[in-house]
């Protein structure tokens, strides 16, 4: 099912209330900031450059740093050995480094296997990789679980590379080590948990990496000064070993898990894509889906597949999560994916503050959302004594909030959460809940959590 929105914009449900615009800008610069620190560092799925990443995290939020050793078995796979790099270069022969990593970490296909040999071109081509339509832009490869070694380059450079003989050099590690990851747990109220999870694997892709991380971090933040009814779990792992991996170390307690968010490609300029859980109609499937109806952004939901990020992993058979993933232009649908140009130019600081701005509304929805008893069922209760009617019959200015207290009390049986309400009313939840909160003060609702 796709869905386009035509609504207009409304004042986005937040924990804070909502956010003026000039806000929106500051922290979107603030955002963006951010990624431009970490952009630099070489990221893979082990190493030192993550651990330097869940660090730079750490500055911000408590954040708890696991290693898990290679070789550890995580359902059918293993985790894998370490790897790291000091330096990669391809020299020619007057001693220039026409292909450098130290000028873009990009350079060198990740996991590359250590190399220092001297080649022709001839030879030396086998190993290159370019983006021929492309030619200025230099593309991310990788060789994870296959060993190999190889050097991306634009491919104008690479028609410039003389019929000559070469120095290859990658100072590289691939040895026992451990696969890191980072975790932050808010307790909340119940221990009933909201999962957001991101990648942090990828080296200087700011859309596709960094772009989720820095979301889910400000999220993080914000849930960790507020009020929490729900528990809240934030990983920063590696994509898809990181995630199985987190998932075979953590079977016994993922029951907790009540709605949950992948991150990613959350900065470029497109409209909003939502990927439902394998569930289809869990309830964050459901509360994305109206937040978005009512958010007055463009916006495309799509149904589950198990290609994608980590909501694959999740989402398996074997755990069946109700885990959506939240993103802007999906992966592969923009040339810059996968390569240099997905770089801090492409991100747009206001893309940011607003994806933050929407997944925040979904977890501020799910902290209100209450099913209610209505105390006076049989006919409707007179509300004008209880000061909730107008005082004049026929005024037109308050038709609709009075149409929304209609519709709380008689889908108040029990059964219906006010999320259902706002469903099928077809009005944004906050005037359900205004609704809500003036029929229980007006002794007309109950919450059945606490009767």
């Amino acid at each position: 099912m796709v869905g386009i929105s035509q609504a207009q914009p409304i004042a986005i449900m937040t924990l804070a209330g909502p956010r003026e615009t000039s806000r929106g800008e500051e922290l979107g610069k603030e955002m963006h900031n951010f990624m431009a620190e970490l952009y630099p560092i070489c990221r893979s799925i082990t190493g030192a450059g993550v651990r330097e990443t869940i660090r730079a995290i750490r500055k911000r939020i408590p954040l708890e740093m696991h290693e898990v050793p290679s070789g550890t078995k995580v359902f059918d796979w293993t985790v894998p050995l370490e790897w790291n790099v000091t330096d990669a270069y391809v020299m020619n022969r007057e001693g220039k480094r026409v292909i450098d990593f130290k000028a873009h970490n990009l350079h060198l296909m990740s996991y590359s296997l250590p190399v220092r040999k001297k080649m022709p071109l001839r030879d030396l081509r086998h190993h290159l990789f370019t983006l021929p339509d492309h030619p200025e832009w230099i593309p991310y490869r990788t060789s994870y679980y296959k060993e190999n070694w190889g050097f991306c380059l634009r491919h104008a450079d690479f028609e410039r590379l003389r019929d000559d003989e070469y120095e290859v050099v990658i100072d590289s590690t691939l040895q026992a080590g451990s696969l890191t990851y980072g975790e932050a747990y808010f307790p909340g109220e119940m221990s009933d948990e909201i999962l957001v999870s991101c990648h942090v694997c990828h080296p200087s892709l700011c859309n596709d990496n960094l772009s989720g991380i820095t979301v889910a971090v400000k999220l993080a933040e914000t849930v960790a000064t507020r009020p929490r009814r729900f528990s809240y779990r934030f990983l920063f792992i590696p994509g898809t070993i990181g995630s199985i991996t987190w998932l075979a170390q953590n079977e016994q307690m993922v029951s907790r898990i009540k709605h949950g968010l992948v991150l990613t490609g959350v900065g470029d300029a497109g409209g909003i894509t939502y990927k439902r859980s394998r569930q289809g109609n869990a309830e964050i499937d459901r509360a994305m889906a109206h937040v978005l109806k009512h958010s007055g952004e463009k916006y495309v939901i799509v149904d589950f597949s198990p290609y994608g990020y980590d909501e694959r992993q999740y989402c398996s058979p074997g755990f069946n999560l109700p885990v959506g993933c939240f993103m802007r232009t999906p992966h592969g649908d923009y040339n810059e994916y996968h390569t240099s140009a997905d770089n801090l130019d492409f991100v747009k600081p206001t893309s940011l503050a607003r994806s933050y701005e929407l997944c925040h509304a979904v977890c501020s929805l799910l902290e209100d959302d209450r099913v209610y008893l209505n105390t006076s069922p049989k006919c409707e209760p007179q509300l004008g004594r209880r000061g909730l009617y107008r005082t004049v019959a026929g005024q037109q200015e308050k038709k609709i909030p009075e149409m929304v207290m209609l519709w709380v009390l008689n889908l108040s049986d029990g059964r219906h959460s006010l999320l259902d309400i706002a469903i099928r009313a077809e009005v944004p939840f906050d005037e359900v809940q205004r609704a809500a909160d003036s029929l229980r003060k007006g002794g007309l609702l109950v919450d059945i959590e606490k009767t």
